[in-house]
């Protein structure tokens, strides 16, 4: 990496545009600006989860998706890279199954809670399903990777897996939702 990134404040972005890889500037605003700064709080989120979880499996799959979701900027970032390949959507799917085939059958929605590491799965689940939306518009404006879309679809599904996998190994602690109408007829 070398010297790449020796001057941290640049103030080129005073006037409320920024710069891509490839020497353009889009305003802050721009939704492939958008997608970058998405993909950036997702990585951030998936990296508070990791000092929340124990298992060294979840913990690996975690650390393998923070560097795909790199070189997911990175395409962002240069346009015409394209740097997500099926074989990572394959890891995806693979690790989901994996994780997937050893956790009971749901029987009802979950609550985005029980223990920190699930609350922050289900935290990340939720961002990545807001860079899902964002790169569908961005894609209806400009060419992206479309497998960088099916990445970032299969991993929300992954977070949700890997969230119920951390419950159930810190001793069931999946919260499962009942609606009002329920909690007042058990009362």
């Amino acid at each position: 990496m070398g010297n790449r990134l020796s001057a941290i404040v640049t103030r080129t972005g005073d006037e409320g545009s920024t710069g891509l890889a490839d020497g353009s500037r889009r305003a802050k605003d721009d939704v492939r600006i958008h997608c970058l700064g998405e993909v950036d709080e997702l990585n951030a989120v998936i990296g508070v989860a990791l000092n929340a979880i124990e298992g060294e499996q979840v913990r690996k799959v975690l650390t393998i998706v923070q560097h795909d979701l790199f070189d997911i900027g990175a395409e962002l970032c240069q346009p015409s890279t394209l740097l997500i390949k099926a074989m990572h959507v394959d890891g995806i799917e693979l690790a989901a199954e994996e994780f997937n085939a050893v956790l009971p059958p749901l029987k009802e929605f979950i609550l985005p809670a029980g223990s920190p590491a699930t609350a922050f799965l289900h935290l990340a689940r939720t961002v990545c399903r807001r860079v899902e939306r964002s790169l569908v518009t961005l894609r209806a404006k400009e060419t992206i990777n479309p497998i960088t879309c099916q990445y970032i679809n299969r991993l929300s599904d992954l977070l949700f897996i890997l969230s119920r996998s951390v419950s159930i190994q810190n001793e069931g602690t999946e919260v499962y939702w009942q609606s009002r109408y329920s909690r007042l007829k058990q009362s």
